[in-house]
């Protein structure tokens, strides 16, 4: 049964179209393929960033915090009772009235000090400035570094820099699939573990068919507007507003052209229009396009919830900067429209590229 599977999901017509097979994508004549066995390292580099972003936050990015001003508030502990902690982790963090009434008889206490209680545990599991602001300068780093990476790739013919680019984004958002359940958690947390994992599965896909060199130019037009993004965060918990609107703009700009026409009209059109000039459609041509159109469609969604917050904060209905913590990624209604714009850099790196493009092999590793 495991050797059917096995090649039920390597068949050619699902990777391949019609007249090539894996033998034409076999090293020979100085020409190096991508293989699915190089994807392997990708495990252990998603653990080793664990270590890494560990060490960066702890003796770089809190002292940096620290420098700005940056200093993580404590709140009052709720006193410790069995009863009202089992409600808080297994029914409701926020309980009705009538829940209170019951469980102030439970737990021997008034209803004014389960409130209190609860309003307090609540406050514990909220993540400070501080936690978001190492959040947001690792992501910062390897965004920025990545986007550095992705620009030599997409200058080198050669498959071993467009390897290591694949490698370290892949293992990045392993990373981030590992460290989801320690993170800020947010409204999107599921949405989170789907896009990780949606992300991993078509990154790998794209290399194992060989549709490397479009795969590297959507992961890099992907992390052009994160860095900007990501930074306009740092101020923001640094309370620097005026810089921080002006890098939101930039990010807004850059994500306008890069995902509403770059996107669309340069690299959906090349892998729509051109890969049928030369083979028949096959299963893997519908599949990433369908993808790519989706994503299109995100973006769209996307920049409508940018457009509405740059008016706001622009015509001074909403300041990105909270007295008690960032309005991003908070539990209020601006808060939740910055929550979908989040959605944008945990990255939808959908690849694809025409398998026999010649860019997507090297000469001579």
């Amino acid at each position: 049964m495991f050797d059917t599977l096995y090649e039920c999901f390597w068949s050619e017509r699902l990777w391949l179209p019609v007249g090539l097979t894996w033998a034409d994508l076999e090293d020979k004549e100085g020409r190096v393929y991508a293989k699915a066995s190089h994807l392997y390292v990708t495990l252990p580099y998603a653990l080793a960033f664990l270590l890494i972003r560990y060490l960066f936050e702890r003796w770089i990015a809190t002292p940096l915090a620290v420098s700005a001003g940056i200093k993580q508030r404590i709140y009052l502990k709720a006193e410790e009772n069995s009863v009202l902690e089992f409600y808080y982790a297994t029914q409701c963090r926020n309980p009705a009235q009538a829940d209170i009434d019951g469980l102030s008889k439970k737990s021997s206490l008034s209803t004014r000090q389960v409130e209190r209680w609860f309003r307090r545990r609540r406050r514990q599991d909220r993540p400070g400035i501080l936690k978001k602001f190492t959040e947001a300068s690792w992501r910062f780093v390897f965004y920025l570094s990545a986007f550095i990476g992705g620009m030599v790739a997409l200058h080198d013919t050669m498959l071993e820099s467009q390897y290591w680019y694949y490698v370290l984004e892949m293992s990045f958002y392993g990373c981030l699939l590992f460290s989801v359940a320690f993170d800020v958690k947010r409204k999107d947390f599921k949405e989170q573990i789907i896009h990780h994992l949606a992300t991993l599965v078509l990154l790998s896909f794209s290399w194992c068919a060989n549709y490397i060199r479009v795969g590297t130019l959507v992961m890099l037009i992907h992390d052009a507007s994160d860095v900007l993004l990501e930074s306009a965060k740092l101020f923001n918990y640094a309370k620097w507003e005026k810089t921080c609107k002006t890098l939101f703009v930039l990010f807004a700009i850059v994500f306008m052209v890069t995902r509403l026409i770059i996107f669309p009209f340069w690299l959906i059109h090349c892998t729509w229009v051109y890969p049928v000039l030369y083979y028949p459609a096959f299963f893997g041509y519908y599949f990433f396009n369908t993808m790519l159109v989706v994503l299109l469609c995100l973006h769209i969604f996307w920049a409508y919830l940018i457009l509405r917050m740059i008016r706001k904060f622009m015509f001074g209905t909403v300041s990105l900067i909270s007295t008690h913590h960032s309005t991003i990624n908070t539990d209020k209604q601006h808060g939740e429209e910055f929550q979908c714009v989040h959605l944008i850099w945990d990255r939808c790196n959908l690849s694809t590229a025409p398998p026999t493009d010649p860019m997507s092999t090297s000469e001579g590793r």
